[in-house]
Parts: structure tokens; sequence; C-alpha cells
């Protein structure tokens, strides 16, 4: 796909985004193209979604979550470091926000072999196949023991589960100390980060690794940037760029108090 063209290619950008079904497509189709367009005018594309988003724009908004969802289930990656580097360089301000890095988290669980299997009440350790198939069946039987469970194939597995619910998505993420495999399979959960309690409980837990969820922050809504910045055992510069992306936010008037919580 050849880049935009034109003063309208942020425009057109979130016309083509809005026009695929779901999210899911969206961050499959930016996959696809993101590292086929020239740096320099991807980056300065992206840079003026934030700049629409940050005024507020709802359809910006939305295609900026699947900028965001694309960049977390990317994490640390080469393509990645390339735009934060031209973002640095040429000062675009609000790609350099979706991307400001961040210290890793002091909360780190232990790896996922260092861990004990749930005692499923078998009268023994179920073997991970064992396990896997309990969290492919459509019962919620076992759910709270494989909310548990510390290894990652089974956690992908129970993603995608019809059974599972927002709120069981929300207790996984919530988990303190953050579970680092957990968090990888979480990443590649469009289903689930397409909800914005399941982001706003990753960016609140401190555990939860930066990359994930900084990129998360500019699609918060307002009273989730302050809720943010009120949670002192988050990273500083989490909260120092919810604090920033707040301020950039357009003054409520009093006619649009009762829209309030939509920006």
């Amino acid at each position: 796909m050849v880049l935009f063209a034109g003063v309208s290619d942020v425009k057109r950008l979130k016309r083509l985004l809005l026009s695929l079904a779901d999210t899911g497509l969206r961050v499959g189709w930016l996959s696809d193209q993101l590292e086929r367009w020239p740096l320099p005018r991807a980056a300065r594309l992206l840079d003026e979604l934030c700049d629409e988003n940050e005024r507020s724009d709802p359809e910006a908004r939305e295609a900026l979550l699947a900028v965001a969802l694309y960049l977390v289930s990317r994490g640390p990656s080469p393509v990645v470091d390339r735009l934060r580097a031209e973002a640095e360089a040429r000062r675009l301000l609000g790609l350099s926000r979706l991307l400001r890095r961040a210290p890793a988290p002091v909360m780190v669980d232990r790896p996922a072999s260092e861990l004990p299997v749930p005692d499923y009440g078998a009268g023994r350790e179920l073997t991970l196949g064992e396990r896997r198939s309990l969290a492919r069946k459509p019962s919620r039987r076992s759910f709270d023991k494989l909310l548990s469970d510390p290894h990652p194939l089974v956690i992908r597995l129970l993603l995608q589960n019809p059974k599972l619910t927002e709120d069981d998505v929300v207790r996984l993420v919530s988990r303190r100390p953050a579970r680092a495999e957990a968090m990888a399979e979480i990443a590649q959960a469009v289903r689930w980060l397409s909800r914005s309690r399941v982001r706003l409980a990753i960016v609140l837990n401190p555990g939860s690794p930066p990359e994930m969820a900084i990129p998360l922050l500019p699609v918060c809504k307002r009273t989730e940037l302050k809720e943010v910045v009120r949670a002192t055992e988050t990273s500083m510069v989490l909260r120092a760029t919810a604090l920033e992306l707040l301020e950039r936010r357009p003054p409520i008037k009093e006619p649009d108090l009762a829209e309030a919580v939509l920006q």
C-alpha cells in the first residue's frame, strides 16, 4: 500500500481503519502495513493521529486504539525502536508520549517454571496436557484454578475460551505481583484488550511491563487518566504521562458535563 499523500493523510487513515469491521482486523492491517511505510512519514502520520486524539476527536481515539494494541502486541521490537527514535529526533511529542520509555517494574513474579501448579483437586499434580484440556473446556468449573495456573499455554487457551468473562480477565491482569508470562499472552489478546476495564487494570498494575502499559494511556478516558495520576503505586513516568495527557484534553464546557466520561 502506498502511504497517503496530502493534508488529509490522517483523515484517510482514520477512514480506512474504521472501515474495517473490528479492532482485530485493524491491528492485523497495521501489522501488515506499518513496516512498509517510509519511516519519517509514518511517524508524522501517527503523531498527527495522536494530536487529534489528544483534542478528544472520537474517530481518532478509535483509530488510535488499533495503533496502541499493535504496539502492545509487538512489545520491544526494532520497528517500535525506529519509530521512537524518529519521534524523539523530530520532536513529535504526541508519538513520543505513545512510545515513552519507563523503568522496568520492581514487582516481578518468579518465572512460570518456578511457580507451583494449583491444586485442581485430583489428588495429584495435573500434567500440562491435562491443564490445557481443562482450559479448552466450555465449562467454568476449573476457572479459579486455571486463572492461577503459571503456564503461558494454559493462559493462552483460557483467553480463547468462550466462557471466559471480562471480570475473569480483569482478575488475571490485576494480580500482584504481575505474572510476566500471563501478561505476554494478554498482550496478544486483542479481543480482551479492546475492553476499557481490562486496559485500565493493566495500566494500574505496578508490575505491568511499561511497553504494555504506556501505549494504552492515550486511549484512556479522562476519568481513567485521573485514576492513574492518583495511583501512587504505579511508576512516576506513567503518572507523569497521564497528567500530560489530561492537561492536553480540551476543557469541559458546562453543557458537555454529561459527556465528560467519554473524553
